[in-house]
C-alpha cells in the first residue's frame, strides 16, 4: 500500500489540531486499499499499473451509486466521503460482493481484493477539496484490521447501521490504534464467505448444534472395529431425537475418521458448537466406553467419563451419555424425549451385533454389499422378531437393490412395503421407517404419500437430512423455488461433507438465480465434492455462453468421470453451443449406445435442445416422463432449456410433471 500523509491526531486527545470549529462537519470516511499490490508492482510493474487501472474503473460506480464523494486516491487506495455512515457501509458491502464474485473467475496476479475501514467523525474541508480530521485519522487506523476480502468499522459506525443492513457484526478484540488515545471499539461485518467458512458467530456459536466424532476402536481385535462405528452412530440417533438440538449426520462425522485434525477446525468446517469425541473397548463380553464434551470454540473440555460394564448395558450407557450431554447444554427434556432416550432397540445383543454389521455393509452401497446386509437383517429379525429397526434395515436393502435395477421393482416394492409395515406395527415413531417409506412412495410416484411421510420423519428426527432433500425436489417442482432452497440448505447444513448435498445445494442455487451464492459455493467445495463441483461449474458457465470456460471444467469433470451419461451428454451440449454438429450428434449416438434405458432420453433431449431441435427434444422429454424419469428440475429451471419453455408444448409437459404420477427420481 502506498502511504498518505494525514494531519495526525494528537496522541494526548486523540483530536485532530488546528481545525477551525466553523469549518468541521460530520462525515463517514471510507478507506480502502488493495491486499499485495506493492509485491505486485515489486514483480511486474506494467501488469501492476493495468491492474491499478482496472480495480479505479470497477471501484468509481459503486461511490456515486451510495452518493459517496472521492476525495482522492493515494496510490492504490481510496479515500472516500460519505453525508452518511449507512451510505458508507452498503457501498462497501456491494463493493466486497462485486469483487469477491470478479475474482473467482480472475487468474492469479489479476485478483482485486481489498481491506475497507470506515470511521464516523469530524471532518474539514481544505481549500483544494481534500479532507482532514478524526474520520480520516482513525478510517485509516482501521482499514488494516480488516482481513483480505473484509470490512471493518468503528462502534460510531455500527451504533448507525446495526439495525438497518442485512449483515451481521463481530466485535474485535481491544486494539491499540496508533495516535488515538482513547479506546474505540471495531467491529468485523460479516460476509457471505465468512459464514460458508464457518465463521459466523450464529453458527458456530450455536453449542447445541452438535458432532460426534468418529469413537475409536481400542478392543484388542481390529475387527470390532464395527462396533465402535455402531456406537458413533446410535449415539448419533439418540441425540438428534432431542428436538432442540441439531446433529450433524453419520456420512459428514466418518469422514474425519482416522485424520489428525484438531477439534477446533473441525468445529469450524462443520459449523458446530459442540463435538464429542469417544472410544470404545471390547472384550468377551465385557466394554468399556470413554467419553468427552468439547466445546468447538474454544477446545476446552466440558464434561468427560467413563463406563465400564457388559455388553448388554450398552444401551443404558448410550441412554445416559446422550442424557448427559443435553443437560450440560442446558436442555430440558421432554417426557417423551426422555422415554425415546430410555428406549431399548432390542433386549438380543446378538441380534444387536447382526444388526450394526449389515448398517455397514449397507452403506456401501454394491449388489453384493447389499445382499450381505440383507441376510444379515434377516438373522436379526430371527433372533428378534421384534427388533423395529432390523426389518427398517431389510426393507432398505430391498429398496437398494431395486432402485439401482439390481432387481426388479415389482418383485422388490412390496417386500419394502411389507417390513416397513411390520416396523411401523412394532414402532410407530420410528423416525427411519417413515424415512424409508417416504422413499417408498417417492420411487411409486405417490408424491402426497411422501410428503406425509418425510414430513412425519421430520417430526420425529430433527436432523434427518434425507427427507428434507426429497422435500426441496417436491417444492422446486410445484413452482416453490425459496422454499426449495431453504431446504435443501437444511439438508446440507446438517449433512455438509456428502456429495449429494453439496452438488444439491450448488444446483440448486445456480438454477434459482443465486450465482453469487452458487459460485462461492463451488469454490468452498471444490476439494470435498470436485466431481459434481466441476460438472456444474461447466452447466453455469456455458448457461452464460462461456463455451471456453465451460470445455475447461468439463474437461476436468469428464477426467473424473469419464463413463457419465453426464460428462457424455454435456460434451454434447458444448459441441452444439461452439457450433460443431457433429460432434453433438455424435455423443447422442453414444448415449444411445450405452443402452442406459428410458433415464437416456433426458441426456440425449439435452443435446436435441443445444442443437435448436425442439421436436426431438420433446419427444425425449414426454418418453422419459412416461416413465417416470424426467429430471424435472432441469426441465423446469435451466437455463440451458429455456428455449424449451417459451414453447407451447412446454405447458403440456409440466402438467404431466406435476401430475402425482408424473415426478420420478
Amino acid at each position: 500500500m502506498s502511504q498518505s500523509v494525514f494531519t495526525p491526531a494528537s496522541p494526548e486527545t486523540g483530536v485532530s489540531q488546528g481545525l477551525p470549529e466553523s469549518e468541521r462537519r460530520l462525515a463517514a470516511i471510507m478507506f480502502t486499499d488493495m491486499v499485495g499490490y506493492t509485491a505486485l508492482t515489486q514483480s511486474d510493474e506494467s501488469q501492476a499499473l493495468e491492474v491499478l487501472a482496472r480495480h479505479n474503473r470497477l471501484l468509481r460506480p459503486f461511490f456515486a451509486k451510495f452518493h459517496g464523494r472521492e476525495v482522492k486516491t493515494i496510490g492504490d487506495s481510496f479515500l472516500v466521503e460519505f453525508d452518511s455512515a449507512l451510505d458508507a457501509t452498503n457501498c462497501a458491502v456491494e463493493i466486497q460482493k462485486f469483487l469477491h464474485d470478479y475474482n473467482i473467475s480472475s487468474r492469479d496476479g489479476w485478483k482485486i481484493i481489498l481491506r475497507i475501514g470506515i470511521h464516523l467523525g469530524d471532518v474539514v474541508h481544505s481549500d483544494d477539496d481534500d479532507v482532514f480530521g478524526d474520520a480520516v485519522n482513525i478510517a485509516s487506523r482501521v482499514q488494516p484490521l480488516a482481513g483480505p476480502e473484509g470490512i471493518c468499522i468503528s462502534d460510531q459506525v455500527y451504533s448507525q447501521v446495526r439495525n438497518k443492513v442485512s449483515q451481521t457484526f463481530v466485535k474485535m478484540a481491544p486494539k491499540e490504534l496508533k495516535n488515538v488515545r482513547f479506546p474505540i471499539d471495531v467491529y468485523r461485518v460479516m460476509m457471505p464467505w465468512d459464514h460458508a467458512a464457518g465463521t459466523s458467530p450464529s453458527s458456530q456459536g450455536d453449542k447445541r448444534r452438535i458432532a460426534v466424532l468418529p469413537f475409536a476402536n481400542m478392543s484388542p481385535d481390529p475387527n470390532d472395529e464395527y462396533f465402535a462405528d455402531g456406537m458413533t452412530e446410535e449415539l448419533i440417533d439418540r441425540l438428534a431425537q432431542v428436538k432442540s438440538l441439531k446433529v450433524i449426520a453419520r456420512t459428514s462425522v466418518m469422514s474425519y475418521k482416522g485424520e489428525k485434525k484438531k477439534v477446533g477446525e473441525i468445529a469450524k468446517e462443520l459449523e458446530v458448537g459442540t463435538l464429542i469425541e469417544g472410544s470404545v473397548r471390547k472384550a468377551g463380553n465385557r466394554v468399556r466406553v470413554t467419553v468427552q464434551l468439547i466445546d468447538g470454540g474454544n477446545q476446552e473440555h466440558l464434561w468427560s467419563s467413563h463406563y465400564d460394564g457388559n455388553l448388554d448395558d450398552i444401551f443404558a450407557v448410550q441412554s445416559e451419555i446422550a442424557e448427559k450431554v443435553a443437560g450440560e447444554l442446558k436442555v430440558q427434556l421432554l417426557e417423551s424425549e426422555k422415554k425415546t432416550l430410555e428406549k431399548k432397540p432390542t433386549e438380543n445383543m446378538e441380534a444387536y451385533n447382526y444388526f450394526i454389521r449389515g448398517k455397514e455393509l449397507y452403506r456401501e452401497g454394491s449388489e453384493p454389499s447389499g445382499r450381505q446386509a440383507l441376510r444379515l437383517f434377516e438373522k436379526a429379525v430371527e433372533l428378534d422378531p421384534s427388533f423395529a429397526r432390523a426389518h427398517v434395515g431389510i426393507a432398505e436393502c430391498h429398496q437398494l437393490l431395486a432402485t439401482a435395477a439390481y432387481e426388479p421393482s415389482d418383485v422388490s416394492f412390496p417386500k419394502v412395503k411389507a417390513s416397513l409395515k411390520r416396523a411401523l406395527e412394532l414402532d410407530p415413531d420410528l423416525p427411519e421407517a417413515h424415512a424409508s417409506l417416504a422413499m417408498m412412495y417417492y420411487n411409486e410416484d405417490d408424491l402426497a404419500g411422501a410428503e406425509a411421510e418425510a414430513r412425519r420423519a421430520l417430526e420425529l428426527n430433527p436432523s434427518l437430512p434425507e427427507p428434507y432433500e426429497m422435500l426441496f425436489e417436491m417444492a422446486a417442482v410445484k413452482g416453490e423455488p425459496d422454499e426449495a432452497v431453504r431446504l435443501i440448505e437444511t439438508a446440507y447444513r446438517l449433512d455438509p461433507i456428502r456429495p449429494m448435498f453439496i452438488g444439491s445445494v450448488g444446483q440448486a442455487y445456480a438454477l434459482m438465480g443465486r450465482e453469487r451464492e452458487a459460485l462461492e459455493h463451488w469454490r468452498k467445495t471444490e476439494q470435498l465434492a470436485p466431481s459434481v463441483t466441476y460438472r456444474l461449474m461447466a452447466e453455469y458457465y456455458l448457461s452464460k455462453g462461456n463455451v471456453e470456460k465451460a470445455r475447461e471444467f468439463h474437461a476436468k469433470y469428464e477426467k473424473l468421470q469419464p463413463n457419465s451419461p453426464w460428462a457424455i451428454s454435456m460434451g454434447g451440449v458444448i459441441s452444439a453451443q461452439a457450433g460443431e454438429k457433429e460432434k453433438a450428434l455424435l455423443a447422442i449416438k453414444k448415449i444411445e449406445d450405452a443402452k442406459m434405458g428410458p433415464a437416456g432420453f433426458n441426456y440425449i433431449g439435452f443435446v436435441y435442445h443445444a442443437l435448436g431441435d425442439l421436436d426431438s427434444y420433446f419427444d425425449c422429454m414426454n418418453r422419459a416422463l412416461e416413465a417416470h424419469v424426467i429430471i424435472a428440475i432441469l426441465v423446469m429451471y435451466s437455463p440451458l432449456l429455456a428455449k424449451a419453455r417459451a414453447d407451447p408444448r412446454y405447458q403440456e409437459l409440466l402438467e404431466g410433471i406435476r401430475k402425482p404420477t408424473g415426478l420420478a427420481k
